[in-house]
């Protein structure tokens, strides 16, 4: 018997679940809201000790860092839970993009602007610092905001096409997810042992890094979804070994492996949106002029 058929209330006659069933999902969306409210508390206990100039406030913001990844692993844990009891529900999707706000955007907002803006050398220029700390809140509210736009866009339309379709028999998400957005600026700060950014330029190109992410969320560029792949099929042993494989990756190197994941998820939009406008090109220069009939 499978989960789903556990889970049926016998008493029901469309073969509902069971009330309780509905809670399993929203625990895990729980414990996303717990993890992004988590990392905005530590990014703020970082950012108070590194202006005391304690040294453990790099720790406060690996911390930080690994609360959103986990909430990226929860979020996909959740509506695959839901979908598998045959919970799925209204309310439950609002309160999922209502968590993907705190975790995925608030969040990470706040720990890309004091681990990446805030403690920038205090020898520069006070006018180009201050240019600087201006340009840091817009670009990560930005950040927010196109977050949020990209939630609420999901949640609206139905059967999105994005403006590259793929291959009909995959599913594809139009623009960057939002987790996945998040998850690269955690997966960077955490590769950075927290420490945060002293050096002005590398600054700037931290900003220029949030200000593509947020422009990728609201983009109709495509991204492969993991939807396809069902936690009840079964599978070769080559793919368990692979995720088996993957995860002491990520366990024993994950300085080096996550923001290699995030990077190439983010940059595999950006490089199948290139190639496309490439390829459109040269099949538009290179097809035969079109030759009028000749009259007499």
């Amino acid at each position: 018997m499978g989960l789903r058929e556990t889970l049926v209330d016998p008493r029901s006659p469309d073969r509902r679940p069971r009330r309780a069933a509905y809670a399993l999902p929203t625990l895990f969306t729980a414990g996303n809201i717990f993890l992004g409210y988590l990392a905005i508390l530590r990014s703020f206990n970082g950012a108070i000790l590194a202006a005391a100039g304690d040294p453990s406030a790099a720790n406060h913001f690996s911390v930080a860092a690994i609360a959103i990844v986990a909430a990226v692993v929860l979020d996909g844990i959740d509506g695959r839970i839901a979908r598998m009891t045959n919970t799925v529900s209204d309310f439950g999707r609002e309160m999922d993009s209502l968590a993907d706000v705190i975790s995925f955007g608030i969040a990470p907002a706040v720990l890309a602007f004091a681990w990446g803006v805030q403690f920038v050398d205090t020898s520069l220029a006070q006018g180009i610092r201050r240019q600087l700390f201006e340009t840091g809140y817009f670009i990560a509210f930005l950040f927010l905001l196109c977050g949020a736009a990209r939630l609420a866009r999901f949640n609206v339309q139905r059967n999105p096409i994005p403006k590259n379709p793929g291959r009909p028999d995959r599913k594809y998400f139009v623009g960057l997810p939002i987790p996945a957005a998040a998850g690269l600026v955690a997966a960077v700060v955490y590769a950075a042992g927290g420490k945060p950014i002293a050096w002005w330029p590398l600054s700037v190109v931290w900003l220029a890094l949030l200000a593509l992410l947020g422009f990728l969320m609201v983009s109709t560029w495509r991204y492969y979804s993991f939807k396809g792949i069902g936690l009840t099929k079964p599978y070769t042993p080559l793919i368990v070994i692979a995720v088996a494989g993957l995860i002491y990756a990520i366990w024993n190197y994950g300085r080096i492996v996550l923001p290699a994941l995030g990077v190439a998820y983010v940059g595999g939009g950006i490089v199948i949106r290139a190639g496309g406008s490439i390829r459109r090109r040269l099949r538009r220069h290179g097809a035969p002029p079109a030759t009028g009939r000749q009259l007499g």
